[in-house]
C-alpha cells in the first residue's frame, strides 16, 4: 500500500504520467468537462471536498509550474484570489484569463479533478514543471 503522497490512485496516476508542460485542472462541480478529457470525480456532495482541500493535497505532490485562474476570480471569489496570490509569492507564475479563455484550456487537459466546490471561479489549470 502506497504510504505517501496522493493517496486516490487515478490521481495518483495522472501525475506520475505528467511531463513537462502537461496540465491538469481542478474543478469545482460546475466546470464542463470536455469530452475525451478524463474525469476524475471526486464530488461527495455540495462543498465537499472544497476546492481549496483538493487543490493543497495536488500540490503536495506535484512540480508546479504555472497556474491559470479565470480572471473572475479576482472580483468574484477572495479565497480563490487569495490561493493565487499565495502561489505566486512561493514564486509560481500565476496568470488570469477570462473564463470563456480558461474554458478552451481544459480540453487540453490530461485530467479534470471534479471537487463538491460550489462556489464561483474556483478552478484552476496546473502546469508541470520538473523535478531537475
Amino acid at each position: 500500500m502506497k504510504k505517501y503522497g496522493h493517496l486516490n490512485r487515478d490521481i495518483s496516476r495522472v501525475l506520475a504520467s505528467m511531463g513537462h508542460t502537461d496540465s491538469i485542472v481542478i474543478a469545482d462541480c460546475g466546470l464542463p468537462v470536455p469530452a475525451g478529457v478524463e474525469c476524475i470525480d471526486l464530488t461527495l456532495q455540495i462543498g465537499e471536498p472544497g476546492f481549496l482541500h483538493v487543490l493543497d493535497t495536488v500540490l503536495a505532490d506535484f512540480q508546479l509550474e504555472r497556474a491559470v485562474f479565470a480572471s473572475e476570480a479576482q472580483t468574484h471569489n477572495q479565497a480563490v484570489l487569495a490561493r493565487a496570490t499565495a502561489l505566486e509569492r512561493r514564486s509560481t507564475a500565476v496568470e488570469f484569463v477570462p473564463h470563456e479563455e480558461f474554458k478552451a484550456l481544459t480540453h487540453k487537459a490530461k485530467a479534470i479533478i471534479r471537487t463538491g466546490e460550489a462556489t464561483p471561479y474556483a478552478n484552476v489549470v496546473l502546469y508541470s514543471g520538473v523535478i531537475f
